[in-house]
């Protein structure tokens, strides 16, 4: 298998530390709001990277945080606490919103399908493992006090720009007039934040350093180790993380471990919208549950996401949305396919290297876009003739396999009921005597019950389960 790496910013092979093991960490999400469609396309890309792994034969184990704490308005460790913003914002306890919003993502997760990880953590069940790394800095003199908290001295780590290729001069000559006078460089940054002296917070801990708060980095590094150990093979986030918290990540575990930290980073790319980053400061952070409301189902929004390379700065409209429900409406007709064969239909060639083929694109770079293509070759085929009943098992082999490493659920098409089968066959009668007023009758009673039908060449029909359309390509 073959992953772009952030690290050697080239594509290269994937060797686990202890295969068939292979250890992955992803940064999940800041609960103190919904997650919107950048953040989904995101953690569905993060989703294929399991499956691949697991489709190449090796045994991911998976940790993804929940940051419920800690993570402040600011990249430079300024401003509030995201958490307390949101309680602030909504009349409720810190504690309510992080719970609220964290539920929220859980539902959004199962609704996309995307694989649960083997320990989904918080930072807050973590502060003891956080301070204890905190601790191990300052054993080895990585740390320095300020009125508001305990920094880290990126100055002593030596390497600290390569992995972002960061230009420090130049950040130290933009710097603006911190918050924070006492901060040694602009790049240092928080491990553990003070409790303001004038009010009390909702989430805050006793440490060896006084009453406060974790900083937003140390918590990745402190789980990450807690369950996959000191090295890891595979760090995933999305791109916007790669010039702070990746970076602070690698800084502060390989100063505390004196190992490498991840051999491999994945990044997920932007998502743009009218050729902006989603936001929501920009008032454009669309919901899971806004594209529901518009009558489009998860596993529509989950094929668009597939349709673009996770390395490329993909374009989200609900445009492009529509022509997904259009592809997922071919692949459940096929998926249809398996209850309509008939005896007299020359096999499909290709069809039983389906499986096969789809884990040698997947390997390359998780390849979903090629994948699509390479579906859409063998499904026009098969929707412009059916299927043989000779391989009615290998379509439903192949549609496992789509299941299982795209996570499409086409399986879950079901045969019809006796009703409807029935009114299939009068309208065939109706066709055969040319009775077109009944034909196009029984046509659209089935469209009203969610069944379309396509005419073959050959005269014969097939059905398929129609998507409902309603406001797909609404504003």
């Amino acid at each position: 298998m073959r992953l772009y790496n952030t690290l050697t910013r080239a594509v290269d092979e994937v060797y686990p530390i202890s295969p068939p093991k292979v250890t992955v960490y992803t940064c999940g999400p800041t609960v103190y709001d919904y997650a919107h469609v950048g953040h989904w396309f995101n953690y569905v890309r993060m989703d294929m990277l399991i499956r691949t792994l697991k489709a190449s034969g090796l045994h991911p184990v998976w940790v993804m945080n929940i940051t419920d704490v800690g993570h402040l308005v600011s990249d430079a460790d300024e401003g509030e606490d995201k958490l307390e913003k949101g309680a602030r914002r909504e009349g409720k306890t810190a504690w309510e919103v992080a719970q609220f919003y964290t539920d929220d993502f859980l539902r959004g997760m199962k609704a996309l399908n995307i694989t649960e990880p083997d320990y989904l953590v918080k930072a807050t069940d973590h502060i003891p493992e956080q301070i204890a790394l905190i601790k191990a800095l300052e054993d080895k003199g990585y740390t320095y006090s300020t009125n508001d908290g305990i920094y880290y001295d990126t100055s002593l780590f030596e390497g600290y720009d390569s992995f972002a290729r960061l230009d420090l001069d130049q950040l130290q000559a933009g710097a603006r007039v911190s918050i924070n006078p006492q901060k040694r460089h602009p790049s240092d940054f928080a491990l553990w934040k003070f409790s303001p002296k004038d009010h009390v917070r909702d989430m805050e801990w006793d440490s060896p350093w006084g009453k406060g708060f974790p900083g937003w980095h140390i918590e990745c590094s402190a789980m990450s180790m807690k369950y996959l150990g000191p090295s890891l093979d595979i760090h995933t986030g999305g791109i916007d993380h790669v010039p702070v918290h990746h970076t602070n990540e690698i800084a502060q575990s390989e100063a505390a471990t004196g190992k490498r930290f991840a051999h491999y980073w994945l990044h997920s790319n932007h998502v743009l919208i009218d050729n902006e980053k989603i936001s929501k400061s920009l008032g454009n952070g669309i919901r899971l549950d806004d594209v529901i409301s518009r009558g489009i189902t998860a596993e529509a929004l989950r094929l668009h996401i597939l349709e673009s390379h996770y390395r490329s700065q993909s374009k989200f409209s609900w445009e492009s949305l529509d022509a997904a429900v259009n592809r997922l409406q071919d692949f459940y007709a096929v998926a249809a396919l398996r209850f309509q064969a008939q005896a007299n239909i020359r096999p499909v060639k290709g069809l039983d290297d389906v499986p096969k083929r789809l884990i040698d694109i997947l390997c390359q770079d998780i390849d979903t876009p090629g994948v699509l293509a390479y579906l859409a070759s063998i499904f026009n085929v098969l929707l412009g003739q059916g299927i043989a009943l000779s391989q009615v098992e290998t379509l439903r082999a192949a549609l496992q396999a789509i299941d299982d490493y795209l996570g499409l659920r086409l399986l879950e098409v079901t045969d019809l009921a006796p009703t409807k089968k029935d009114m299939l066959m009068k309208r065939a009668e109706a066709r055969i005597n040319k009775d077109w007023t009944t034909s196009d009758s029984l046509r659209e009673q089935l469209a009203g019950e969610g069944i379309g039908l396509n005419d073959l060449p050959d005269g014969t029909s097939v059905w398929f389960p129609l998507i409902p359309r309603a406001q797909t390509q609404a504003h």
